[in-house]
């Protein structure tokens, strides 16, 4: 394996680390200043959507980022979203009041779509089978870092400077990669004339867009059994019915009618989305169980948390010794049981219990989801040639992304209903038991995911064989 010091492609690799970092510290380094941003702007009551319209933007265009990938090359896709990113956040930083704010965040959102598809075909593309798991591992450390880094960053911009800073931090990293790509990456694309299937861009977006927006709006705008919720959903289901008829006589489908169709990938698809199910129900709930319930600080809390942004980079870069040696699918569900038993660990937890237990129990989690996430993507990405590795890579980080907005939703009902049901208990009790159901719910979509791997994703990956 050739040392980053020589190889011509660490100035690439460096700059989809740095494009990775613009997309993984955005959300942690803009909920920092939110009172901040209320106070300058106003509008409180619509601060929620600063988030899920990026959420929203970034999740839907992924697959199409993806297939535009396999069309016309990696490089003016991901300049393009690097770029629509930039602007974004420039817009942002000279935000006049919320709802402008929420429009330029929307607009965040479109750029790291394709920065969330393109980095990893990227990776996939310039590495070997036998190099991207430490590739991977790189890109997994930003998470780690960001998750560590960005809300301190935050809180100095919003309390030393400005809100606006946190935005406009973006605009030397996002120049400096963009320097490195346009230099650095270079393709040999095939030129011929392409039928874009616009009718199932626009259906795919439609439903996967209304989908999502039922996710995160479901139990918060609205009850779930409420007009616009069965409203929004059953119009998701007959966009995504529609899609489904375009695509499978387009000439040049935007979602191929075989991502669904063929066991290997629709399984792996299936065992993406759960994982990303687990990652989030932590990220979300861990924290404040460990300030309202142990009495840590953000801080302590923010770094029991980032233990497993620790070990996740370290259990990914390490995952190609496994997968060589017993295979992708043996190599994820390994990481799946790891995953079970930090669920039975967590689900152990008390109101008492020492730091070093959620410790230990999210260090364990992040090791089981580098030997998920790597292998999945890895393995699927070696199924395929150059013409469909994007389409593939969008497709499963679509999944990832979908599972972390099913698990947001399933993981806040279960959270108030367990708010519900001890609401004559002390608020630290009222919590404590809430976030416990949600551990109980990690473990069992844990023990889904080991199921799905052991019995729905066959062992072995076909090698591409061009």
């Amino acid at each position: 394996m050739p040392s980053l010091k020589r190889d011509p492609r660490t100035p690439v690799l460096i700059a989809l680390v740095l494009t990775m970092a613009l997309v993984a510290m955005d959300t942690t380094i803009v909920a920092t200043a939110i009172p901040q941003v209320v106070e300058d702007l106003g509008g409180i009551d619509q601060v929620g959507w600063v988030f899920s319209v990026y959420l929203l933007a970034q999740t839907v265009t992924i697959p199409i980022y993806g297939k535009l990938a396999d069309l016309y090359g990696r490089k003016p896709i991901l300049v393009f979203g690097v770029v629509v990113f930039l602007a974004g956040s420039a817009l942002s930083a000279a935000s006049w009041n919320m709802l402008a704010l929420i429009g330029f965040r929307a607009l965040q959102g479109l750029g790291a779509g394709s920065i969330g598809a393109t980095v990893n075909t990227v990776a996939g593309d310039l590495y070997t089978v036998q190099e991207r798991g430490r590739v991977q591992g790189y890109l997994s450390s930003v998470w780690g870092i960001s998750a560590v880094i960005a809300p301190g960053v935050g809180g100095l911009f919003a309390q030393y400077a400005s809100w606006r800073w946190i935005f406009l931090i973006n605009l030397p990293l996002g120049a400096l990669a963009l320097v490195l790509i346009l230099r650095g990456l270079h393709e040999d694309v095939p030129r011929h004339k392409h039928r874009i299937d616009y009718a199932g861009a626009s259906l795919v977006l439609l439903s996967v867009g209304l989908l999502i927006l039922g996710l995160l709006e479901g139990g918060s705008t609205w009850a779930w059994d409420s007009v616009g919720s069965i409203t929004t959903f059953a119009g998701a289901i007959i966009a995504g019915v529609a899609a489904a008829f375009v695509e499978r006589r387009a000439a040049e489908p935007m979602l191929p009618t075989w991502l669904w169709t063929r066991r290997l990938t629709l399984a792996t698809f299936a065992a993406t989305a759960t994982a990303g199910m687990i990652v989030i129900g932590l990220s979300v709930y861990l924290p404040n169980w460990g300030q309202q319930v142990l009495h840590l600080s953000p801080v302590a809390a923010g770094f029991v948390m980032a233990t497993m942004s620790m070990t996740w980079p370290v259990s990914s870069a390490l995952s190609s010794h496994l997968y060589l040696r017993v295979g992708f699918r043996d190599t994820a569900l390994l990481g799946a049981g790891l995953a079970t038993v930090a669920g039975v660990w967590l689900s152990f937890l008390g109101p008492d219990s020492a730091v070093w237990r959620p410790v230990l129990g999210t260090a364990v989690m992040g090791a089981g989801m580098g030997l998920i996430f790597t292998p999945l993507i890895v393995g699927l990405q070696g199924t395929v040639g150059w013409s469909e590795r994007g389409t593939i890579t969008g497709g499963t980080m679509f999944a990832r992304f979908l599972g972390q907005s099913l698990g947001a939703a399933a993981y806040g009902a279960a959270f108030n209903a367990g708010m519900q049901a001890h609401a004559d208990a002390s608020p630290a009790l009222r919590v404590h038991e809430s976030t416990h159901v949600v551990f109980l719910g990690l473990l069992a979509v844990a023990v889904l995911t080991c199921v799905l791997l052991a019995l729905a994703v066959p062992r072995h990956f076909p090698a591409y064989d061009s």
